[in-house]
């Protein structure tokens, strides 16, 4: 449920799109992001630091795209996110004794930290590649085409592509770190 409830402002900004515009989308997304750190925020008494970066450059960068009536800005966002997360994962390594990842993690499984780090620094490098690769998709590839069918493909790589990256990534890592779950251990 909390999966769904993560995707519901990408799901509902796809929807827009299809249904009516990328501006129309664009609002829709910033509407639902906020609805998502409100409704979170009353359920838990607390905020996600992801759904609070997420709304952050929504709020900005769809702002703009908004205003300014250019969906350069809102193509932007994916990579920003990415790249804060991957920033900030980073920076945990010269920030105390755990990195992110192991704070977030480690209560359901015991690694050495050599493990943690070389975990986190694959989560930073698949988040710099997502970045990356949203920019090529969002302004480089297909550009033989019209604007309205490269706007169409950037969003469905953002929904389907960028998600479809990170699930197959995350089931990687699962079956990574599987191997130092302490039923696992207790097992061999």
């Amino acid at each position: 449920m909390k999966f769904l409830y993560d995707l519901a402002p990408l799901l509902l900004f796809f929807a827009a799109f299809k249904l009516y515009d990328i501006y129309t989308a664009t609002a829709v997304a910033i509407v639902a992001s906020f609805v998502q750190v409100g409704g979170y925020w009353l359920r838990h008494r607390r905020f996600e630091t992801a759904h609070l970066i997420t709304l952050g450059v929504i709020a900005v960068f769809g702002g703009l795209t908004l205003a300014l009536h250019d969906d350069t800005f809102i193509k932007w966002k994916p990579t920003l996110v990415y790249w804060i997360l991957a920033a900030s994962l980073f920076g945990s390594h010269f920030i105390g004794e755990r990195t992110l990842i192991d704070r977030m993690l480690g209560a359901h499984l015991e690694l050495p930290q050599r493990l943690w780090r070389r975990l986190s620094l694959a989560w930073v490098a698949f988040f710099a590649l997502l970045g990356g690769l949203n920019l090529y998709v969002a302004f480089y590839y297909g550009l033989d085409l019209d604007e309205e069918t490269r706007r169409g493909i950037w969003v469905n790589f953002k929904v389907f592509g960028l998600l479809g990256l990170t699930l197959v990534f995350t089931l990687v890592q699962a079956f990574f770190m599987s191997r130092h779950m302490p039923g696992e251990a207790e097992g061999r």
